[in-house]
């Protein structure tokens, strides 16, 4: 893949994501998928990521934040289209 064929997206999940296991989740889903960046608690309740890939892997892991993991209960998604910054390996930011 050459940095052409990176997209970057930046996502606010909203609902009951903290305390359910959702940023370990979303790491290995992230991990599974090859898809690059880090996820972290908000301090106003929120999950926020970035992920970055191929379009298909990134789409697939903003899908994946609708249901996340087993325990959450997901409301919202906010998804922005950003350029790439060359995100290596995915983390858990704490």
């Amino acid at each position: 893949m050459t940095d052409s064929d990176r997209v970057r997206a930046h996502v606010f999940v909203s609902g009951r994501v903290q305390g359910v296991y959702y940023r370990a989740s979303t790491r290995e889903a992230a991990r599974e998928e090859g898809v690059d960046g880090w996820v972290t608690n908000r301090s106003d309740g929120r999950v926020e990521a970035v992920f970055e890939g191929n379009q298909d892997s990134v789409d697939r892991m903003v899908d994946w934040c609708h249901t996340g993991s087993p325990a959450a209960n997901v409301e919202d998604v906010e998804v922005t289209m950003e350029s790439p910054e060359a995100e290596d390996g995915f983390e858990v930011r704490w």
